[in-house]
């Protein structure tokens, strides 16, 4: 038997319940994992919550995110072998699969090698983060060496991966947090230049940073009203991409009115990972990355998996630095 998480409901971190299941074998294009430890994404509080892009089918499984062992593949697979290390990148919808459990299937296409020398808990925390970013840092070709890339909610997983991937290509990373408290903790994660939303005016100190011109890129997961704000700091032919929905609200086209020089768009990470040849790309950058030492994964803390609802409580309060993973025992097993 195997122990899954699972919910009946939409609702609070207390809908979710660790149940005992039996997993079974994988079918054709599948794999099982035994999972070492997962990642955590505010896409799957949403999930829960009924706020996500597509409703749960209950009793629904949760999560994208995981890093373990192949234990068994099923049929046509090929790329995979029992005992192989592996990470597990978001490729699915979560009425289909999850990853919150400690035995779990998934689809054979949606795994990959663990980087050498990575941990579990580090590799949990890599696939989600450094592929979003990846796609409109460096996939795209949008952003050049000495550009300047407004990176806001900055010390989510993504931000700090952002951060990252931004120094990487040769770009100049500003980014921004509501107030102080994190400030220092981006300056050391890499950033050039943090701007505390709460105290600063945004477009102002943009235009002082950048001496005038403004950003070539801004990457936002808020959305809302705020892009409004965002757009009057980024330069003309610039970029504004949102991937995320943090702030409810309609989202409007920055400054239509004005017609200005700028390029929006929407964006999520499954632009990359349902594509075949654009998820080897992606993940040869980021191993690449991980092997070099330019890339490393920041988490912010650990729970167990009997903790998961605490864990959706942790991410909610909004008070991390990084990613947070749920680490997963195995009683006389080797990670």
């Amino acid at each position: 038997m195997a122990k899954l998480v699972q919910f009946d409901r939409i609702g609070g971190p207390e809908v979710l319940t660790l149940r005992e299941v039996e997993v079974g074998a994988p079918g054709a294009g599948e794999v099982r994992i035994r999972v070492d430890a997962i990642g955590l994404n505010r896409a799957e509080i949403m999930y829960r919550e009924g706020a996500y892009f597509y409703a749960p089918v209950f009793p629904s499984l949760l999560g994208y995110e995981a890093a373990g062992v192949v234990e068994a593949v099923g049929e046509g697979v090929t790329s995979l072998a029992e005992g192989d290390a592996v990470g597990v990148v978001p490729q699915f919808l979560q009425t289909d699969y999850g990853t919150y459990g400690d035995h779990v299937i998934v689809p054979a296409s949606a795994v990959v090698p663990r980087p050498a020398g990575v941990d579990p808990v580090r590799a949990a925390a890599v696939w989600m983060a450094y592929i979003t970013a990846y796609g409109p840092l460096a996939e795209s070709g949008r952003v050049r060496p000495g550009d300047h890339v407004l990176i806001t909610a900055a010390s989510s997983s993504v931000g700090l991966a952002a951060i990252q991937i931004a120094r990487h290509v040769g770009a100049i990373p500003i980014a921004t947090t509501r107030g102080p408290g994190k400030k220092q903790r981006l300056l050391d994660a890499g950033a050039a230049h943090v701007i505390v939303t709460d105290e600063e005016d945004l477009p102002a100190r943009i235009k002082e940073i950048t001496g005038g011109e403004g950003v070539r890129l801004a990457f936002d997961p808020v959305a809302g009203p705020g892009v409004e704000t965002l757009a009057q700091g980024i330069a003309p032919g610039g970029f504004l991409v949102v991937y995320g929905a943090l702030d409810p609200r309609p989202t409007p086209l920055p400054n239509a009115q004005s017609f200005p020089a700028l390029n929006s768009s929407t964006y999520t990470l499954f632009e990359i990972t349902t594509d075949p040849e654009r998820l080897r790309r992606a993940v040869a950058f980021v191993n690449a990355g991980l092997a070099s030492g330019s890339f490393d994964p920041v988490v912010d803390r650990t729970f167990d998996l009997a903790d998961i609802a605490e864990a959706h409580r942790y991410m909610a309060a909004n008070e991390q630095v990084g990613k947070i993973v749920v680490t997963v025992g195995h009683e006389g097993a080797a990670s």
